[in-house]
């Protein structure tokens, strides 16, 4: 049974910013990159879930990722884009500041994450990408987005 690094020997993944941080997740979760937009809002939804878009007639909940991390009060400029993410047998679409590359990282590039007292769950990394001077925070999308909190979203997409 191979353990999480090696498992993602030359994975290419989304690198995406979120406040002065910047992380990275599987490109093949990635169903499309599209610009911010208007939203509807759902009644008594948590704070971070903005609300949903109907995306080519799928419902899509739409997850505000500074909000669920707690990185200050989100801003919407033309730089913010949603990533639609396809996870199971789920559409999501996450918020993020910006979109920077494609990057792929072999094994020795990722380093396991430390262990540290953070308001994201350490379940949810799978370690640290690094790339010359550049450090990426890998997050494991399933995970975050099937956490108990997020089963909130299937009964919003419902």
């Amino acid at each position: 049974m191979q353990n999480k690094q090696q498992s993602l020997g030359g994975t290419e993944v989304l690198a995406f910013t979120l406040g002065s941080e910047e992380y990275g997740i599987d490109i093949l979760k990635v169903q499309e990159i599209r610009g911010y937009d208007a939203v509807t809002k759902i009644a008594n939804a948590p704070e971070f879930i903005k609300g949903v878009i109907n995306l080519r007639g799928i419902i899509v909940p739409i997850v505000d990722m500074r909000i669920m991390f707690k990185l200050g009060a989100p801003t919407y400029d033309q730089f913010t884009v949603v990533i639609i993410l396809n996870i199971g047998n789920r559409v999501v679409g996450i918020v993020v500041d910006s979109v920077s590359d494609v990057i792929t990282l072999n094994s020795e590039q990722i380093k396991p994450a430390p262990e540290m007292g953070t308001s994201m769950n350490a379940d949810f990394l799978i370690g640290l990408g690094t790339i010359e001077e550049r450090m990426l925070i890998l997050l494991d999308i399933d995970k975050l987005m099937s956490s108990s909190e997020m089963g909130l979203i299937e009964k919003l997409a419902a």
